[in-house]
């Protein structure tokens, strides 16, 4: 037994560490890539676009496996496509690149939406230290695969077809540790999934969707364009990478130690306000100073949307009753929130080129902030969406 639950541990951690390289991964190759394809900035920006609307677009296929073939082997399945996908990307052709692309971000959609209703399934009585396991190594994947990609081209020869096949290799680890809890598993949840409907009339729901979409959106616009922010305010390229690197290590730690905390309250509102003021904190500086101790602000923007993060994370684990629940409610508040998301780099991008600099689109981004408190707060509130009020 205590063999069978460290597998089971470690099959669930190494799963959560391939639900970002295939996007996270590409951007320092995106260069090359384009060079090698003959595609242009805005042909090289859309593979990501394209990554991270399918996050959004094909989330709702997780209940629907969920129900017919269980949790457990939705999350082998896309473990096993991640791979296909991140392999596929590398062949002959631009239209291999997308197609791969968009079908890891599809196995990356549906893998997302079953982990929270994985750790209910299986680690019930720890959903705040399993969901703070989760998300932490969901965040670590981010940053590792980002920080290795340029190193493992240089050390192995491969030029950028080879090293997004490498990507797979953990994808096929984790697929291989997985692979006796999913045989183990039966052929659907206990239950089944909730029916959308009934999901979509809860107004904790919506509460949960507008918290993770917002929060989302706030943090997939800096990661797009905090560098290209620390540029235009004078520094030079390499401090800009550090500065992006430095809040996206502070977020592994703060992902880990507030789902733990926070899982102890009935309320998780504090939490919820405070990692929105931190983050508010994070943009002011980046707006009023960004020269001036950045690092600071880098310090006090990561700990807010890395909290942000997992908190959205954990009331999707708490608030239903059962894993079928959490599924559902998982699905919407992702599908929706990754759409969102995706909207947020093009509309600052916008409001930088027609406003002539950054006031602007973060002033837009502190607004979207205050949007965030609003949405915390009633999120966080206690509640249970149980059989009949769900």
């Amino acid at each position: 037994m205590p063999l069978r639950h460290a597998l089971l541990v470690a099959g669930f951690v190494l799963a959560a560490l391939n639900l970002r390289p295939a996007i996270a991964g590409l951007s320092p190759l995106l260069d090359e890539i384009m060079k090698d394809l003959g595609l242009s900035p805005s042909g090289g920006g859309a593979i990501t676009t394209v990554m991270v609307v399918c996050l959004g677009v094909f989330g709702p296929v997780a209940p629907l496996l969920a129900r017919r073939i269980g949790l457990d082997r939705t999350l082998l399945a896309g473990l096993l496509v991640v791979a296909a996908g991140e392999c596929l990307r590398g062949l002959d052709g631009v239209p291999m690149l997308y197609l791969g692309s968009a079908l890891a971000a599809t196995a990356i959609a549906v893998m997302n939406v079953s982990m929270p209703g994985i750790v209910k399934q299986h680690f019930p009585d720890r959903v705040n230290l399993l969901t703070g396991v989760y998300v932490a190594a969901v965040v670590a994947g981010a940053a590792g695969a980002s920080a290795l990609v340029i190193p493992l081209e240089r050390a192995t020869g491969f030029d950028w077809r080879g090293v997004s096949a490498l990507l797979a290799v953990p994808a096929v680890l984790a697929a291989l540790l997985w692979l006796p809890q999913a045989v183990r598993g039966g052929p659907a949840e206990q239950g089944g999934p909730r029916p959308f409907g009934a999901v979509l009339r809860s107004r904790v729901t919506w509460y949960v969707t507008a918290l993770m979409g917002l929060q989302s959106l706030t943090f997939y616009v800096m990661l797009a364009w905090l560098p290209t922010i620390f540029l235009d305010a004078g520094l030079p390229a390499d401090q800009a990478g550090y500065l992006l690197s430095l809040t996206n290590l502070v977020q592994v730690a703060t992902s880990l130690a507030v789902p733990v905390l926070a899982g102890r309250r009935a309320s998780q509102v504090p939490y919820v306000v405070g990692a929105g003021v931190l983050t508010v904190l994070g943009y002011l500086g980046v707006l009023l100073a960004p020269a001036t101790v950045p690092w600071v602000w880098m310090i006090v923007l990561g700990i807010g949307q890395g909290a942000s993060f997992a908190l959205a994370l954990l009331i999707i684990a708490l608030r239903p009753a059962d894993p079928a629940g959490v599924t559902a409610l998982s699905a919407v508040a992702q599908s929706v929130g990754y759409v969102v998301a995706a909207l947020g780099p093009l509309l600052f991008g916008y409001l930088r080129e027609v406003s002539g600099g950054w006031t602007v689109p973060l002033t837009v981004g502190l607004g979207v902030l205050g949007a965030q408190l609003v949405a915390g707060w009633f999120a966080g509130r206690p509640a249970t969406l149980g059989k009949a009020n769900l």
